[in-house]
């Protein structure tokens, strides 16, 4: 098994990744809160723990991934004032848009998918322990936890407040401490739930530690997962309340490793629907292939911001074009051993913190050198088998390449106009039996003119898009 190494969040540096279980490795990410449609931001944090996921199972190893659903929230709370629907029919309708949103970025399953309003009596439990263990105190609005029991606050995003965020965890003048935050909020509204300390629902920092030990922990380790992930925004004060609860509460830190992804900026600006530029992933599937999208999210390095233009989108489509292209050339051939030099230097790029930019470089040499090749020797079988078991690689490390060939250039056009060509297609096909071969190629040309470009295979006749 190769190396990998991660960059945690935490240590401030890259380190060498080593499971508490060997060939097992425990992902918790943090997922939406379900009010409203998935971003860019949803897409892009999704698609990087999504090649996390696919560079561990080139690794070989057993990858358990756990993505949450926020569906109790103020937020949510203040949609059904707005909409006059439920909190079920709201959630529901948003999880299900996720859901579609990510399939259709090629997202891997998740093993578990726990839902905030599914787990309550994790969280009062939680609760429950911290408030007879002192660690935590009720005041008018809440239950908050004494982060001063927690001699260990800090230590994962290495700061205790900075102007943007200590206006987020200052809720009352009364707290103990201003770290301290709330665990339970007491409502009488619309949305509530009975508990010991006072009817009310959940804080958003108690959910992640409530579910992680109660679908993923395992007490007889240090650390109830391997690597806790999100975006940067995460990092404080959600990813660092996170820890210090499950420490006072279960004596086991949460997380061995943590991982977050940069931002996406909108014209030069942090996208956030608050500047009013929060760009809906269902627009840009309006204008791209998903994949396109996602193969440009993979060209700026997780880490760092992705700034969000089209230009940079439509150069991405032109380079997964060469790609496709070269899929093509392939077409209806089955498969042999892949490259071994292509796999590995992959890998390798993968594995160093996945460095996409790397992979992909490696991916454009390939495909140059592979068109040479078969430019000057287009009958070379033993190498287009190669090419077979390359883009499979290719699909299963980084999600692209996994389409038909043909289907992908047909992108962008309307359920009518592909009846329309295709009837004109079965036209063609029955004048070339008929041996009207004026016919057929008037045929041809009309699709021509229309930038439908056909070939005759095997298969049938297979057409794309110019």
């Amino acid at each position: 098994m190769s190396k990998i190494y991660l960059y945690d969040s935490s240590a401030k540096q890259k380190v060498e990744f080593h499971s508490q279980e060997k060939n097992k490795a425990k992902i918790y990410i943090c997922g939406p809160t379900v009010y409203d449609d998935a971003h860019l931001g949803h897409a892009r944090s999704a698609i990087v723990f999504d090649l996390l996921h696919r560079v561990l199972l080139a690794n070989n190893y057993e990858v358990t991934m756990v993505k949450n659903f926020t569906d109790v929230d103020d937020k949510i709370i203040n949609k059904m004032k707005d909409s006059g629907k439920t909190l079920k029919e709201i959630t529901e309708f948003y999880i299900t848009s996720y859901k579609n949103d990510m399939n259709n970025l090629n997202i891997l399953p998740n093993t578990i998918e726990p839902k905030a309003t599914d787990n309550i009596k994790a969280m009062k439990t939680l609760i429950d322990k911290l408030l007879k263990e002192k660690k935590a105190y009720i005041l008018k609005d809440g239950v908050y936890l004494n982060t001063t029991k927690d001699s260990k606050y800090g230590n994962i995003s290495h700061r205790i407040s900075d102007e943007n965020s200590q206006a987020r965890i200052i809720t009352t003048v009364n707290k103990r401490d201003s770290k301290d935050f709330a665990l339970w909020k007491f409502k009488d509204d619309e949305v509530n739930f009975e508990a010991s300390f006072g009817k009310g629902r959940p804080g958003w920092h108690c959910e992640c530690s409530a579910m992680i030990n109660e679908h993923l922990s395992d007490k007889s380790l240090e650390f109830a997962v391997d690597i806790h992930g999100g975006g940067a925004d995460l990092l404080f004060p959600h990813h660092e309340n996170e820890a210090s609860q499950t420490r006072l509460a279960y004596n086991q830190e949460i997380s061995k490793y943590w991982m977050h992804n940069g931002f996406v900026n909108i014209n030069g600006e942090k996208m956030s629907k608050s500047l009013g530029n929060s760009f809906f992933l269902k627009d840009a599937l309006k204008l791209y292939n998903a994949e396109v999208i996602r193969f440009y999210m993979m060209t700026t390095h997780y880490r760092s911001d992705l700034s969000y233009n089209l230009e940079d989108l439509e150069a991405s489509k032109k380079r997964l074009d060469k790609l496709y292209r070269l899929k093509k050339r392939v077409h209806g051939i089955g498969s042999s051993n892949i490259n071994k030099d292509f796999k590995n230097n992959i890998i390798k790029a993968m594995n160093d913190d996945m460095n996409t930019s790397v992979a992909l470089s490696v991916i454009d040499e390939y495909i140059s050198k592979v068109n040479e090749t078969l430019d000057n020797e287009p009958k070379n079988k033993a190498l287009k088998k190669e090419l077979v078991a390359s883009i499979k690689f290719i699909s299963d490390i980084l999600g692209i390449a996994n389409q038909d060939s043909f289907k992908y250039f047909q992108f962008g056009i309307s359920d009518d106009e592909i009846k329309k060509i295709e009837d004109l297609i079965i036209k063609r096909d029955e004048a070339k039996k008929d041996k009207n071969f004026e016919l057929s190629d008037t045929i041809r040309d009309k699709l021509k003119e229309i930038n439908i470009s056909i070939m005759d295979t095997s298969n049938g006749t297979l057409w794309e898009k110019l």
